[in-house]
């Protein structure tokens, strides 16, 4: 390259560093609110992540993190342990069959919802329903499992009325043939009227002339549901599909942790709730559950990829 294009070089680079200063300069309101969030994000999550290391090393309180011995296997002795440990195999096989439950069973829910919610002609009777199905959102799961305890304990409401009135007792929260469709009712319950928020938003940017038209031509209101506002909404779904199934390995933490015992143990113990008894209750192993947290990381991650591509090759749109 010629010295004349060298410095031609040079100097379109310093005309574009130039330029991004001072559009940064220009926006510098935006940029110091955005601030305070990407301090946030530095500090909760990039920061933690050498953390990670402790997967691979014996951890010692006196040694430190850094100055921890690594591990055998050159350095995979604790995966190594999960993968021969029965409690790990069994909350595994658990948190993947309750995750996938949920995509087959609550997923389609807040869809349907939302489609049944746009078809309310008078806005005051849909901002109501909207409210009463979204407020439950808002209430805690561990108000709600003292809900639950008082109404389908064995000495609760539900199996009271069921003696008075000459039948037999259930129990739900104690029986492991019925506890995770449990689950999944009650998280039905508290969440799809949340979860139509983003396909309701979907919806109302439809363009209204697509309808009108659709009517002149006598179209039903389902055919106007079906032909129209479900292609629509059709790549959101698509995206909040991936979504859910990039995090299978969540299972639901809050909710299980509040609502299991441990006659449920064999259906309803996950990864989450294994990670918080070895940690917190049987004993300080932070490398181990280090080493789950992060097998879980590196699941999620796969099952991102796969989401994605089958998304993709469904609708012909994904994430990217």
């Amino acid at each position: 390259m010629s010295e004349t294009a060298l410095k031609s070089k040079k100097a379109d680079r310093g005309t574009r560093w130039r330029s991004l200063r001072e559009r940064i300069w220009y926006n510098r309101g935006i940029y110091l609110f955005f601030l305070p969030a990407l301090a946030a994000y530095l500090v909760f999550t990039y920061v933690p992540m050498y953390g990670a290391i402790l997967a691979f090393k014996d951890f010692s309180f006196k040694l430190g993190i850094l100055r921890s011995p690594w591990t055998s296997m050159n350095g995979f002795q604790h995966f190594y342990d999960l993968l021969s440990d029965a409690s790990f195999k069994k909350a595994f096989f658990n948190t993947v069959i309750i995750s996938f439950g949920r995509i087959l069973f609550e997923f389609p829910v807040p869809i349907l919802l939302a489609l049944l919610l746009n078809e309310i002609r008078k806005n005051r009777y849909k901002r109501f329903f909207q409210t009463v199905f979204t407020f439950p959102h808002f209430v805690s799961w561990i108000i709600i499992s003292g809900i639950v305890f008082n109404l389908f304990s064995d000495s609760g409401v539900v199996n009271g009325i069921l003696v008075t009135l000459g039948g037999q007792k259930i129990n739900v929260l104690t029986q492991p043939s019925t506890f995770r469709a449990f689950l999944y009712s009650t998280s039905i319950w508290k969440e799809a009227g949340w979860g139509t928020i983003i396909y309701l938003a979907t919806i109302t940017g439809i363009n209204p002339s697509l309808y009108e038209a659709a009517i002149v031509d006598g179209a039903s209101r389902f055919q106007l549901a079906r032909y129209i506002t479900w292609p629509s909404i059709l790549s959101v779904v698509g995206v909040m599909l991936i979504l859910q199934i990039s995090s299978v390995m969540n299972a639901g933490f809050d909710q299980v942790f509040n609502l299991y015992n441990a006659a449920v143990y064999d259906k309803a113990d996950i990864i989450d709730t294994l990670i918080y008894r070895r940690t917190f209750v049987k004993g300080m192993d932070f490398a181990s559950s280090t080493a789950i947290g992060l097998f879980k990381s590196v699941i999620n991650f796969a099952m991102l990829l796969v989401g994605n591509f089958v998304v993709k090759k469904a609708t012909g749109k994904g994430i990217y």
